[in-house]
């Protein structure tokens, strides 16, 4: 299951930001490490998510559809450590 989810917050953040460089500086990691995590995923899903020239990059038709997916996915993850975390946490006293 863990490779499965491998480049899936790299290729999500570079989405959002609109370019590796960008999503690398949100993620505390190096451009290339992005490129090279997104290259990864690529090859994995056997597809091109993005179409790249030397100044832009857009999503493909299955970029699109694979990044709508990855948003919901990500976002129930958070959602579960939320819950996970919240009934983790020590009860605290109320304050009157």
């Amino acid at each position: 299951m863990g490779q499965r989810l491998q480049g899936i917050e790299e290729f999500v953040a570079a989405v959002e930001a609109g370019s590796f460089a960008l999503a690398a500086q949100r993620l505390h990691v190096t451009r290339s490490a992005v490129a090279k995590s997104i290259a990864r995923l690529e090859a994995r899903l056997n597809t091109r998510l993005f179409l790249r020239t030397t100044r832009s990059q857009s999503l493909t038709e299955e970029g699109h559809g694979y990044y709508e997916r990855c948003r919901r996915v990500l976002a129930e993850l958070e959602a579960a450590e939320a819950v996970a975390t919240w009934r983790a946490a020590p009860p605290r006293a109320w304050c009157a």
